[in-house]
């Protein structure tokens, strides 16, 4: 009868709990790993999808209506409704590390999950308030920003080494097929009656996704690597077993290699003080990862995914063929990260692909504002510039998915060493961030 009971709970990642071990399962060994990626990516989900829905929302004369804003305040909200929710995901990576460390991945997911749909929330609720609604965006920004710290560990720690970086890879796809569904989610809405469920149901959706990384955790184990080094090692072993839906000598051989590297880590950083950053080999590599950071988002990508549908009008005109081409923009964002992840990713160096980047998306941009400045889209009654600014704006974001989208992360990683890696990285992102926001 136990045995049977055994088999039943661990036959459905709905129904297992952490604990539950069985040297024969029901289900594909690598089910539940790729079932917690699942749950897990709906963060980077959830930040693209927030990212990429703001813009569209801001175009619809149902939104200006119901917040009861004039023409010449249009600039101002639009800043505003990005901005805050930039400067609180900032706040969010830093604000949810001492959680993070304290009550583990799980219930700190759940946390930002729970932040994240409060924000929500308030963005859809009518009350003709621009403040309550920049309200929402800063709690959302909190969550996303909080969500974007906590998940890439832990979908690390939790997956086999073998699969890891494929695994990781998919943090990044999801954020851009979030931007992607955003977009298509604008366009069709767009045909809606001019109504306040016009902007309200692209907002309101963000909930399905979170609440999945929420609830989704409930069917989750905690970390195993935080759990060993917070000294819970029965709770490790049991929680490993059921990601790898086995407790066989694989299980023991992964839990004593986690074991004996959180005993080197210790050893690596024993004395270590914040002092140490400060000089000059590890200050260097700070400005560094600083310096790539800020050169990521100066690449104006981020930008083009705020207020894409903003910038194709400028070029065709309102209407809906904007909200078209910013859903194509999307279409060639996906692809070219996918292309990056199967192709690119590890069989090139980092650097070359950084330079080649630059140098392309520095070219399309070049070009774009020499054909913009000669012929003006605006006034310009043909369509050869405008249709080859926006080839040339789609060849730049291939260029960035496929160096400095996906790269700054890895790159600044790999130029600390293990001593100083964590707050490191924290610092140089950290600065990169701030200036960014400080100085858009």
């Amino acid at each position: 009868m136990e045995s049977h009971e055994l088999l039943d709970s661990s036959s459905s990642p709905l129904l297992a709990s952490p604990s539950s071990t069985a040297k024969i399962s029901l289900i594909p060994a690598r089910f539940r790993i790729y079932w917690l990626a699942v749950v897990l990516c709906c963060g980077a989900f959830l930040f693209g999808y927030d990212t990429g829905i703001i813009g569209g929302v801001l175009t619809f004369d149902s939104f200006h209506d119901d917040f009861r804003y004039q023409k010449a305040e249009e600039t101002n909200v639009s800043s505003m409704s990005v901005g805050t929710q930039q400067a609180a995901a900032f706040v969010g990576c830093f604000a949810v590390w001492p959680v993070n460390n304290r009550y583990g991945r799980r219930l700190t997911t759940m946390l930002c999950s729970l932040v994240f749909c409060a924000g929500v929330v308030l963005e859809v609720v009518n009350l003709h308030s621009l403040p309550v609604f920049y309200a929402g965006r800063i709690i959302c920004g909190l969550g996303v920003g909080g969500s974007s710290s906590v998940i890439p560990i832990f979908l690390s720690e939790m997956s086999p080494k073998e699969i890891r970086g494929r695994l990781g890879s998919y943090y990044q796809l999801m954020f851009t097929f979030g931007i992607l569904i955003s977009y298509w989610v604008d366009y069709g809405v767009k045909f809606m009656p001019p109504t306040s469920l016009q902007w309200q149901v692209p907002l309101g959706l963000q909930l399905i996704p979170g609440a999945v990384m929420g609830f989704g955790m409930l069917t989750s184990g905690e970390s195993a690597r935080w759990l060993v080094s917070k000294g819970y090692s029965e709770k490790a072993r049991s929680s490993l077993a059921w990601v790898r839906a086995s407790d066989v000598e694989d299980v023991e051989d992964e839990l004593s290699s986690i074991q004996q590297g959180i005993e080197d880590e210790k050893h690596a950083v024993a004395g270590f003080t914040l002092w140490e950053l400060l000089e000059w080999p590890n200050a260097h590599r700070i400005l560094l990862a600083a310096g790539i950071f800020l050169a990521q988002q100066s690449t104006g990508a981020t930008a083009l995914a705020y207020f894409g549908p903003q910038f194709f009008s400028l070029l065709v005109g309102p209407g809906t063929i904007d909200l078209l081409l910013t859903g194509i923009f999307g279409l060639v964002k996906v692809a070219s990260c996918g292309f990056f992840i199967i192709f690119i990713s590890d069989r090139f160096g980092r650097k070359p692909l950084l330079l080649a980047g630059a140098a392309f998306m520095s070219i399309c941009m070049i070009l774009s504002s020499i054909l913009v400045k000669i012929h003006d889209p605006g006034r310009d009654s043909g369509n050869v510039v405008p249709a080859a600014t926006i080839a040339l704006i789609y060849l730049n974001i291939i260029a960035f998915n496929l160096s400095w989208g996906p790269l700054p992360w890895p790159y600044a990683s790999e130029i600390f060493p293990t001593r100083i890696r964590e707050p490191g990285v924290a610092c140089g992102h950290g600065m990169g961030d701030f200036l960014t926001v400080r100085y858009p």
